[in-house]
């Protein structure tokens, strides 16, 4: 008589059993499991540092009269923010896109740039136009006597956490402190390379105020800023800072930043500053979008416009609308002089650093006539109107390889037949 585990085993008469698993199986099930382990256990370590971490930066989703002013929105629907052109994605170019990037995707060590002299902005300026560029889209707007800085990040990285992410070219060029007083920061979207954690939270104990999109300010309140130092705007609301308007304009993009629970689940948005004697256009970031033409007829002409022009990829064309669309859109919002933004700081994308700048210079040197174009170098400020016809700008970036329009083209989809005025 058998007993115990092997008379358990016994198979039926007729019907094979399964076999008793053999010593040397069962150690490598063992040697598996042990070496498993301290991998997970070290994955959960991770995961949970990285929430720890990074669970203020993350912000916080709307709630109350905030959520419901958000769903009265012509562009919000089933629980998020929508584009009336939806973003085209390609996840085979993409790859491939990783596959061959440029070697040259940030500079081989720190760009060597000159700080702001602190007294510069100690007085405000004689002119009523005057452009800093503090690189990316972080800029020093004085328009009419008022202060604008755009999506201000002085962050050494970009990200929810501290220990990683994008690093930037060149440190900050000046403090905040140095910039003030700023009568309004505003906000183009709450990716991290627009909205940073540890700039805004900087500016918590400043009278500044903070014009962004709707449900942006959950994030804000949620770092402390007063509720009474908020405006969010939908697409075409607009708000007073003293004597300027600012308008939200329409702009094709996305945002989100816990990547799986929030995508879109806030707006995005361009501006459109208005003063007594000028007017600027700021793109924030976009792909092309038919509206443009409708914001240059409502609220042009502009002085100028500030356009991304970095950060694209033929796998991504709606979400940045590239060098030479850049030139297109500053057309179709009826703009004079052109200030290409968005690149130069953070690499966000397979091409070369340098290549949105070799780009539109090539672009404005074509035998049509083009924009008054600025490319200046980071720090740099530029006042307007430019002599009038404006030089071609110096270049103060390296030659390096990259790839032209013709190699490596940027354009939109569902813009067909949108041409230039």
């Amino acid at each position: 008589m058998r007993i115990g585990w092997e008379a358990n085993q016994q198979p039926s008469a007729g019907k094979a059993g399964p076999l008793p698993p053999t010593q040397p199986r069962l150690r490598i099930r063992k040697i598996v499991r042990y070496a498993l382990l301290p991998l997970f256990l070290a994955f959960v370590a991770v995961l949970a540092f990285v929430l720890i971490d990074g669970w203020r930066a993350f912000g916080h989703r709307a709630t109350g009269e905030r959520l419901a002013r958000m769903q009265r929105s012509p562009q919000y629907r089933d629980g998020r923010f929508h584009n009336p052109q939806p973003l085209h994605n390609d996840v085979y170019k993409t790859i491939a896109g990783l596959v061959h990037a440029s070697p040259h995707t940030s500079p081989g060590s720190p760009l060597a740039l000159p700080p702001i002299e602190p007294t510069r902005f100690s007085s405000p300026t004689t002119t009523a136009l005057r452009i800093t560029w503090l690189g990316h889209s972080t800029i020093l707007i004085e328009i009419d006597g008022h202060r604008i800085l755009t999506d201000p990040v002085f962050a050494e990285r970009i990200g929810p956490v501290r220990f990683a992410g994008p690093t930037r070219f060149f440190p900050p060029l000046t403090s905040l402190a140095a910039l003030a007083p700023i009568d309004a920061v505003i906000i183009s979207h709450d990716h991290y390379d627009h909205l940073d954690y540890a700039t805004i939270t900087a500016l918590r104990d400043s009278p500044t105020r903070f014009v962004v999109p709707l449900g942006v300010g959950a994030h804000l309140a949620y770092w402390g800023i007063p509720a009474a130092r908020i405006v969010e705007l939908d697409w075409w609301e607009q708000t007073q800072v003293r004597g300027l308007q600012i308008v939200s304009t329409p702009a094709r993009h996305a945002s989100g930043r816990t990547v799986l629970t929030d995508q879109d689940a806030t707006l995005w948005s361009g501006y459109a500053l208005i003063g007594p004697s000028r007017r600027v256009y700021f793109s924030g970031d976009t792909g092309l979008f038919p509206a443009m033409t409708e914001i240059g007829e409502r609220l042009g002409p502009f002085d100028l416009t500030l356009i991304e022009v970095g950060q694209y990829h033929a796998a991504w064309p709606d979400w940045h609308i590239g060098p030479e669309q850049a030139l297109l859109a500053h057309r179709l919002v009826k703009g004079r002089a052109f200030f290409p933004i968005h690149w130069a700081l953070f690499a966000l994308a397979y091409h070369t650093w340098t290549e949105p700048a070799e780009r539109i210079l090539a672009a404005i040197q074509a035998p049509a006539p083009q924009p008054p174009t600025v490319l200046p170098r980071p720090g740099e400020s530029v006042e307007f109107p430019l002599i009038d016809p404006a030089p071609l700008p110096l270049r103060w970036w390296p030659s390096l390889p990259h790839q032209t329009a013709a190699q490596a083209p940027i354009q939109s989809t569902q813009v067909e037949g949108l041409a230039s005025p």
